[in-house]
Order: structure tokens, then C-alpha cells, then sequence
């Protein structure tokens, strides 16, 4: 299983899906994280937190724990 935080800056996968049913993982798919759409990582922090990602035209912010709760299919 590959998640979110663990990708590196450029590379990218689709959604598959994300961990846990409280308001994290409910604000995660309202923002628009939702199993098949593609995201790519544009950028981290120098201290890895947050992310910058590139998803459905816009650019999304979210903390490394919020990422490491999303599930990733890598794009060939």
C-alpha cells in the first residue's frame, strides 16, 4: 500500500482510497480526494509538512498525516 505522504515531488497516482470514517477522512473527500480522481505532488515543505498537490485543476494543500491517510494507485 502506498499512500500520499510517501510520494515524492512530480510523481502522482489515483485515489483509491482513504483511511478512517471521522471529519479528517470526511474533509479529505469533500476537498475532492475521492477514489479515482488523479493527483500529483507539486511540492513539500521544507520540513515535509504540509504538501502542495495538483488535483482536478486546483492546487490543494493538506498536512503529511492527512496524506498518509490516503490510499494511492501509482500511474505507470
Amino acid at each position: 500500500m502506498t499512500t500520499l505522504a510517501e510520494l515524492g515531488v512530480g510523481s502522482g497516482g489515483k485515489v483509491k482510497h482513504i483511511a478512517g470514517n471521522d471529519e479528517i477522512s470526511v474533509r479529505l473527500l469533500e476537498m475532492g480526494l475521492t477514489p479515482g480522481v488523479e493527483v500529483r505532488v507539486l511540492g513539500v515543505a521544507p520540513l515535509g509538512d504540509p504538501m502542495e498537490l495538483e488535483l482536478r485543476g486546483y492546487r490543494l494543500s493538506v498536512r503529511h498525516s492527512e496524506a498518509a491517510r490516503v490510499e494511492i494507485l501509482s500511474l505507470v
